[in-house]
């Protein structure tokens, strides 16, 4: 058994905001702030450059990949952090291409998130290979599934709808045909159960700004299951993924294990945050937080549609299917978002017409969500998203 949820004493939640966007950034870890003026004071300021080796620079993205490992339900030393999303998604997808030299089709599915489509656009143009893309419905991945296919490339959790793909099904259908698989987790890790050495797939990325609250700019990761990670030439062949980065020899020799999925210098203050973040977890039950997330999601579309009935849920209604979100469709969606936010629930709008909220058991409890309801009721029914001010469309929505 776990600890007690929620944690909310390990978070800076300001006062009179109940926070329902952690499935997009999450909330700052207490200790954060201190962490980072300890990174840049007593470690880069005091010990300057001897802090790559004396404070143990070099070695964190491996640390904080293994903490993420035991999150993903993976084992030490397959998961590699830093970088951006949609590069470890480039180096996995280019990976899993040379595993299948003889295959021209990358599967996908619309409801992915745009970015990795665009990287899987553009490495089809850039190795002008005659790579095709394809993107079904999400309920038509299954029987897309077929030998000519290379790369199966999927995200978990719809980021718009948060239904959950059923990642054992599908890995063992790519599989069943010779393909490989690929998971992007930015909707998963940290917000639902995963095993990914029993799911047997290939690669799995992510990101850490999110359920893990690693804070804005966090780097990402990417796992690569160990019995193919020494056969993986990567794409992107960057100094710290040399198997010797200071002989400063001039061809390219990969690093053993994940290493070699390194590229560039890792960003040591959002590490160094994300090491900190990533204690929250400690102790918790990943059956138990998964649980009380399909819990308060199931009160709140229970208190919504009860007070909102000009909301249309837009996720699946079995808890099981979808992941630690809930989306309802709104004509005047981003309108309302807007008028919500100001009242002190945030969640947030995806285009056209969906409004989101994420539901994080480490910081939320029943009386949040009874109060969240309460707001979005109020802003509803007295259609206070009318006011001329939230006819001003933000940059980020």
């Amino acid at each position: 058994m776990g600890v007690s949820l929620p944690r909310k004493e390990l978070f800076d939640i300001p006062e009179g905001v109940i926070y329902l966007d952690g499935n997009s950034l999450g909330v700052l870890p207490k200790g954060a702030a201190a962490r980072a003026q300890q990174t840049i004071t007593e470690e880069w300021g005091a010990q300057l450059i001897r802090a790559w080796n004396s404070a143990g620079w070099m070695a964190l993205p491996q640390v904080v990949g293994d903490r993420i490992a035991d999150l993903i339900g993976a084992p030490a030393g397959s998961v590699a952090t830093g970088d951006t999303l949609s590069i470890k998604v480039y180096q996995a997808l280019a990976a899993a291409l040379k595993m299948r030299p003889d295959r021209k089709v990358i599967l996908s599915d619309n409801g992915n998130f745009p970015s990795d489509l665009y990287m899987a656009e553009g490495l089809i143009k850039t190795l002008d290979q005659g790579y095709t893309l394809r993107t079904p419905a999400p309920e038509e991945v299954m029987a897309a599934i077929t030998e000519e296919v290379a790369v199966v490339m999927l995200t978990q959790v719809d980021y718009r709808s948060g239904r959950m793909h059923d990642m054992a099904a599908i890995t063992q259908r790519a599989h069943e045909v010779g393909a490989v698989m690929i998971w992007d987790l930015a909707h998963s890790a940290g917000a639902v159960q995963l095993d990914m050495a029993a799911s047997k797939a290939e690669f799995a990325v992510g990101c850490s700004y999110k359920y893990l609250n690693g804070g804005p700019g966090a780097p990402a990761f990417i796992y690569v299951r160990p019995d193919i990670v020494e056969s993986i030439e990567p794409a992107l062949s960057g100094w710290l993924g040399h198997d010797a980065p200071f002989a400063m020899e001039l061809s390219y020799r990969p690093a053993s294990a994940t290493e070699r999925m390194r590229v560039g210098t890792p960003p040591i203050l959002q590490l160094a945050v994300l090491q900190e973040a990533l204690t929250a977890w400690d102790g918790v039950d990943m059956a138990e937080l998964r649980a009380a997330s399909q819990r308060l999601s199931d009160l709140f579309i229970t208190e919504v549609e009860k007070r909102c009935p000009m909301l249309t849920l837009a996720s699946p209604r079995e808890a099981s299917t979808r992941g630690s979100q809930v989306s309802f469709a709104f004509e005047h969606g981003y309108l309302a978002m807007q008028a919500i936010i100001d009242r002190g629930v945030i969640g947030d709008f995806r285009a056209p017409n969906i409004m989101r909220f994420g539901f994080t058991p480490l910081y939320l409890d029943d009386a949040d969500i009874i109060a969240a309801a309460e707001i979005i009721e109020e802003v509803m029914a007295k259609e206070l998203w009318r006011a001329e001010k939230y006819n001003v469309r933000l940059r980020v929505t």
